[in-house]
Formats: structure tokens, C-alpha cells, sequence
């Protein structure tokens, strides 16, 4: 059997233009990255978008000040079990949105809305560290000091919530609202259809209108009504 004949090569133009369009990509989009490159590409805007507005950094003290008033807690003997529970819940929460975006997860989860998972996240801590500080304070009027201390960092953590949730304000401006999402592309060779021009809507309501006074004025007066007999 003949050998069968190797696939001529390609033209140094073709290969230069392949290199070209692999090497130009946009800085502020994903383009056409695939495999690792983009996976260091979500990386990296993901870790700038996160600690730059200032996530980042309220989540981290935030989840410092819940280990601390932890451990406090547990230095003080008779503390309520709802508080630890609170407490260890939102160490819990805080700890998987750090790790979440600084390894750009979020990012290949587009089916859940994060900035307002994350919103809805810091409304709840805020209601539930602040019911921690009312709880607390009611359960112990007379407070040693670590458990003072711990109280003072739960109410710091609900304060800390609410700045992230003004943090997400900025996050939502600037978005635009995509429009005609549901409507089906154009099959091809199909023209896609224009869009109504005001003028030619006004000159369609004004041929209705005239039509309607047409017929109005073509339209025989209404029989007087009949007398009665004497």
C-alpha cells in the first residue's frame, strides 16, 4: 500500500495571523481565553473586583472579629448556646464568600445572582448579630469583661454588614439593563425586523382617527323618538 501523502504545510501568513489573534485579547473582558488562561483570567479580575470596592476587606475583619468574640465566648463559663450557634453560622458564611471569590468560583456559577446572594447575606447578618447583641445583653445584665468585649465585636460585625451593603450599591451602578433578552435571533438568510419609526406610528393613528370621523359623519341621525297618543 502507498504511503499516504503528508498535508502540505501551512502558509507563514496563516500561522502568523492564527499567533496574532491568540496573543491580542481584551484586558477587560474574557475574549476567547479557554482552559487555563482564562481560569487566570477570572483569577486575577475576580481578586481585583473583590478586594478593590472593598469587599475583600470588610468580610476579612469581619470574620477576624467573629473568631475573636468566638473565643471569648468560650473563655466565659454559662454563655447562651444561640449565641455560639449565631456566631459560628456566620464564621461559617463569611469564610465561603472569601474563598468563593478569591478563587473566582462565582464565576463559573452564572446560574446564581452572587452580588445579590451577597447583599441578602449582609442584611441577614446584620439582623442576626444585632438580635445576638440584644440577646446577650438581656441573658447577662451584670457582663465580665470577655463578654463584654465579645458583645462590643458583635455589634462592630452588624456595622461592618451594613457598609458591605452600601459597598454592593456601587457594585449594581453602572449596570444596564439587557432588553429583548427572550426575543429569538434571526434564522439566516432572514432580515431581521426594523424597528417602528415614531413618525410612521403617528401617521397610522391619524388614518385611524379619520377613518373613525368618516364614519361618524356618513352615519345616519337617530330616528326621533315616537310621541305618545292622546
Amino acid at each position: 500500500m502507498a504511503d499516504k501523502a503528508p498535508p502540505p504545510p501551512a502558509k507563514p501568513g496563516e500561522e502568523k495571523k492564527e499567533g496574532d489573534q491568540q496573543k491580542v485579547q481584551p484586558k477587560d473582558e474574557v475574549g476567547t481565553r479557554k482552559g487555563c488562561r482564562r481560569y487566570r483570567w477570572e483569577l486575577k479580575d475576580s481578586n481585583k473586583e473583590f478586594w478593590v470596592i472593598g469587599h475583600g476587606v470588610v468580610k476579612f475583619l469581619s470574620l477576624g472579629f467573629l473568631i475573636t468574640t468566638l473565643v471569648l465566648f468560650k473563655s466565659v463559663p454559662g454563655v447562651h448556646p444561640i449565641l455560639l450557634l449565631i456566631i459560628t453560622m456566620e464564621i461559617s458564611i463569611f469564610l465561603f464568600l472569601i474563598l468563593l471569590y478569591s478563587f473566582a468560583i462565582q464565576r463559573y456559577l452564572p446560574f446564581i445572582l452572587w452580588p445579590v446572594t451577597d447583599l441578602l447575606n449582609d442584611l441577614v447578618a446584620c439582623v442576626f448579630l444585632g438580635g445576638g447583641v440584644y440577646f446577650a445583653t438581656e441573658k447577662r445584665p451584670n457582663m465580665p469583661v470577655n463578654y463584654l468585649i465579645a458583645v462590643i465585636l458583635m455589634g462592630v460585625t452588624a456595622f461592618l454588614s451594613l457598609i458591605d451593603v452600601c459597598l454592593q450599591r456601587k457594585h449594581f451602578k453602572g449596570k444596564k439593563i439587557k432588553r429583548n433578552i427572550l426575543v429569538p435571533p434571526p434564522k439566516p438568510g432572514e432580515k431581521p425586523p426594523e424597528p417602528e419609526k415614531p413618525e410612521d406610528k403617528d401617521k397610522a393613528d391619524d388614518k385611524g382617527k379619520g377613518a373613525a370621523a368618516a364614519k361618524g359623519k356618513g352615519a345616519p341621525p337617530p330616528p326621533p323618538p315616537a310621541k305618545g297618543k292622546k
